[in-house]
């Protein structure tokens, strides 16, 4: 056999080689992009007074976005401040009578004291000393009915502190506050508008880190751990645009595969699904579908 005899079956083993290799142009798994997406509502009941939002707006955490009226909310406040003025002059009143008592109750207990010395000086009779005691009893009743009469009071008192901290709280909730950083996707109500509590008012995700969730098979999963570096491409003219990705989640149980696959076939295998961090460049968008590969390869 010539040298060039050898060359043939050479070749024909290093295609087939190439061919079992995973960089096959195949990908390992197809899924789409999806974003963590928050939809803010009204915590509170009124009309919609300012509402500075538009869809595509990138906003900030805890920035400002409007309020919901508060002005039925301020005259309460106002009004619970008149009634707890009122029952606080109440409650001075009773307070005024128990320091009267007090003062009774203490020149009593300094007649006793005088009348015991007496008794001890055999200048004082055994009566006297009963009178002052029976005058001391007389007094701390008084005392205790008054108290009760105020107890009452406090506890309206105490009643109206709440109810100007649930006002407050609920003043604080008509303030419309941005939750995380992101962009618009939706936007629900427009100034003016009568809202109600747990309306929604717009819909806000961070699409600066997206992530892909793909579905691969059980003989895959060797393949993969979570914080493993991955590919990620998506069509681009004509040619494919990569990615790097970061697989951040790994489901434990397998399950169906979801309905959007076409085939009977495949809509009854069982597979796992898998969750890729991507940081978007602008380009990738909530449903775009992509490629997921665990090797590098050039795709044209």
């Amino acid at each position: 056999m010539t040298y060039s005899n050898y060359i043939i079956p050479l070749s024909l083993v290093a295609t087939i080689l190439f061919s079992c290799d995973k960089s096959n142009g195949k990908a390992d798994g197809y899924g789409n992009f999806e974003a963590t997406e928050i939809t803010v509502s009204a915590e509170n009941n009124g009309k919609l007074m300012q509402f500075d939002v538009n869809e595509g707006d990138q906003l900030t955490k805890d920035q400002f976005i409007g309020y919901i009226d508060t002005i039925p909310l301020a005259l309460k406040r106002e009004q619970l401040f008149i009634s707890k003025d009122i029952i606080s002059s109440k409650s001075k009143g009773v307070l005024s009578q128990i320091n009267v008592l007090n003062a009774k109750l203490k020149t009593a207990q300094t007649n006793k004291t005088r009348s015991e010395n007496l008794i001890k000086d055999n200048a004082g009779t055994q009566k006297q000393l009963d009178d002052v005691q029976g005058e001391i009893e007389v007094i701390k009743n008084q005392i205790r009915s008054v108290e009760i009469q105020n107890a009452p009071v406090v506890n309206e008192l105490k009643s109206i502190d709440i109810q100007l901290k649930q006002i407050d709280d609920q003043i604080d909730k008509s303030k419309i506050v941005n939750p995380i950083n992101g962009t618009v996707l939706t936007k629900y109500s427009e100034p003016g508008e009568i809202t109600s509590f747990g309306r929604p008012l717009y819909k806000i995700a961070n699409l600066g880190s997206m992530q892909l969730r793909v579905y691969i098979s059980e003989t895959q999963l060797a393949n993969i751990n979570i914080g493993q570096e991955v590919t990620i491409k998506i069509d681009d003219a004509d040619t494919m645009k990569a990615y790097k990705g970061i697989i951040s989640w790994i489901a434990s149980e397998a399950e169906f595969t979801p309905k959007i696959i076409q085939t009977k076939e495949e809509r009854v295998a069982l597979v796992y699904a898998v969750k890729v961090d991507v940081t978007n460049d602008g380009s990738l968008k909530i449903g775009m579908p992509a490629e997921l590969w665990f090797y590098n390869s050039n795709t044209n």
